[in-house]
């Protein structure tokens, strides 16, 4: 397991990610996005794999089943990890890999799966799982005269600009 550890905190250094390591074999990275700022990535070292889980959302407000679908269609297509709930419906991406399989660069893509569907895909689930939170808070801030500049990426739900 020792090895395992060297092999990640290398693999975090090199990509120059911010981590900590709380305990031996288990390991908190933050990575940068776009849509969504950061994404809080745990890698866990277990007797037989290495973990890795990231919240993505909250459970969805509305259009639950939708996002479930959307979710589950995106699951065919991702590499060592997989879309998945919790028991209060939040989402998260989960996966497991062989320790014998830990290299620095396979730390490296499965942390760049995690990073670019839980920031690519951000937006997106927003637009479908709140939609009508997202049109009360721009109706709320254009009725004070307050910037709508952050809520631009979502024109479709908003039917304004960014502004």
């Amino acid at each position: 397991m020792a090895d395992v550890r060297q092999v990640i905190e290398a693999a975090l250094k090199d990509a120059e990610l911010s981590w900590e390591s709380p305990e031996p074999g288990a390991y908190v990275v933050t990575l940068p996005g776009t849509r969504k700022l950061s994404t809080t990535c745990s890698l866990r070292v277990g007797r037989h794999s290495l973990s890795v889980n990231a919240f993505v959302v909250r459970h969805p407000d509305e259009n639950e089943p939708a996002v479930h679908r959307w979710l589950l269609e995106r699951n065919l297509r991702l590499y060592g990890v997989s879309y998945a709930v919790d028991r209060l419906g939040d989402v998260y991406l989960a996966g497991r890999l062989p320790l014998s399989s830990v290299t620095a660069e396979e730390v490296d893509r499965l942390l760049g799966v995690v990073l670019e569907e839980a920031d690519g895909s951000f937006n997106t689930l927003l637009e479908m799982g709140f939609a009508e939170a997202i049109r009360r808070e721009y109706a709320w801030r254009v009725s004070r005269g307050e910037s709508t500049v952050n809520l631009a990426a979502f024109e479709r739900v908003t039917g304004g600009g960014g502004g």
